[in-house]
């Protein structure tokens, strides 16, 4: 094996397998490497080198270039079938590494492929240059594909498996509501619209707040589209998903009752330290509020990353009453400590054991020991109670288990057999 005959093989490789010419070089290296240690001693340090211009190999052995005559003897005595397999081996690394970095790249962008096919729910996608999987668990509820059928979907998550590379694929991430976004909507792929931030349950709803930056440009009317057309295809795509499409603000005030639409509030109240919001609704919009099984305000406290709380003003003060109340027993807190506790969002003893002591000293201006003492008081409280509920609770489901296997009770006996039994 000379210069020009490794050379050849080197441009065939980087033209028919798109692989980088050092590693092709490094691959025949190793190769010749790995055949030479047969005809040389443990003990004996070997190194090949290539030159990347000419072709020519070198080897050295205990630091010391041996001479050609005797390199070209060895190359020809050296197994072709050790080199070939070493180069197989290397190459196959190479594509593989390659393939991992092509489709790393498109982590959560979209993809189209055709299903090859379908194994326990698992579906096989024939992408570009590999295949790639949409496991069950990242398929929106109800979906089937066939054999032939076109998807789109996002890369996921990508892997390496031995020597060959594992994507896989999501149709259920919120990422995938962002891409067919960009894909459907014109303002949105040229960033005159920015899609600020998406809650999603995958097949049922999703919420999309947007912004935009031209003020002469109406972002949820655009995303919308002439009488629905421009959602409508996104929420095909989505086998019927609906999609609320909010408008971002910056101001929590503004933003979380835009999150809660389509019902109606009357106030928000912040509550900084907990991270929650309180939002006050009348009786008529509680329910549509929270939604089918909380659902609307679930989305809602996703979407704007805060937690919300929805009651009406009659419940709100009720809570304040019962809290205040509650508080009042634990030692070293006043009536007036524990109206200003209220004030900041804090209801149970659950949510004020989680306080920091400098927080509760700069609000109640008591001692750090005093602080820590009703910190402590709280914690062990919310444990006592918790669990109470959980004793309960396993009281409950005891005798509702009784109940059920109890034998049914005898039919009273008929006016005939009460005189039969006389």
């Amino acid at each position: 094996m000379n210069g020009n005959e490794i050379l050849r093989i080197v441009d065939a490789i980087h033209r028919d397998k798109a692989i980088d010419a050092d590693v092709v070089f490094e691959g025949i290296e190793q190769a010749i490497l790995s055949a030479a240690r047969k005809h040389f001693s443990e003990e004996e340090q070997l190194e090949v080198r290539i030159d990347r211009e000419t072709g020519e190999p070198s080897l050295i052995c205990d630091g010391r270039a041996l001479e050609a005559d005797l390199l070209g003897d060895l190359l020809g005595r050296i197994s072709a079938q050790t080199a070939k397999q070493v180069m197989i081996q290397k190459i196959r690394e190479a594509e593989r590494d390659a393939l991992y970095d092509e489709y790393l790249d498109l982590r959560s962008q979209l993809i189209s492929g055709q299903v090859t096919r379908v194994d326990r729910g698992t579906v096989i996608v024939k992408l570009d240059k590999i295949e790639a999987i949409l496991p069950r668990s990242e398929q929106i509820r109800k979906e089937n594909f066939r054999t032939g059928d076109r998807l789109r979907a996002i890369v996921l998550d990508v892997r390496k498996a031995g020597s060959r590379v594992r994507v896989i694929l999501s149709r259920t991430h919120p990422d995938f509501v962002r891409r067919l976004f960009e894909v459907e909507i014109p303002e949105v792929n040229d960033r005159v619209i920015e899609v600020r931030s998406i809650a999603r349950e995958a097949g049922n709803r999703s919420k999309v707040a947007v912004s935009c930056s031209d003020t002469t440009i109406d972002c949820v009317g655009a995303c919308v589209g002439v009488r629905g057309a421009r959602i409508r295809g996104i929420v095909e795509e989505l086998a019927g998903e609906r999609i609320d499409i909010v408008r971002w603000n910056d101001s929590l005030s503004v933003l979380v009752p835009n999150a809660l639409q389509p019902a109606e509030v009357e106030d928000v109240i912040l509550c900084p330290m907990l991270g929650k919001v309180i939002v006050l609704v009348r009786d008529d919009q509680l329910s549509l509020a929270i939604g089918k099984f909380g659902q609307n305000v679930r989305l809602a406290s996703k979407l704007v990353g805060w937690d919300i709380n929805v009651m009406t003003q009659v419940e709100l003060d009720a809570k304040l009453d019962k809290s205040i109340e509650a508080f009042c027993v634990i030692p070293e807190v006043t009536p007036e400590l524990a109206e200003s506790l209220v004030s900041q969002g804090f209801f149970s003893f659950d949510d004020l054991s989680v306080i920091e002591p400098d927080q509760l000293m700069e609000i109640s201006g008591l001692s750090e020991e005093d602080c820590g003492r009703i910190v402590d008081y709280a914690d062990e409280e919310s444990a006592r109670l918790e669990a109470e509920e959980k004793f309960q609770a396993e009281q409950r489901k005891l005798a509702g288990n009784q109940a059920e296997s109890a034998p049914a009770a005898a039919p009273a006996a008929t006016p005939a057999e009460s005189n039969d039994a006389g």
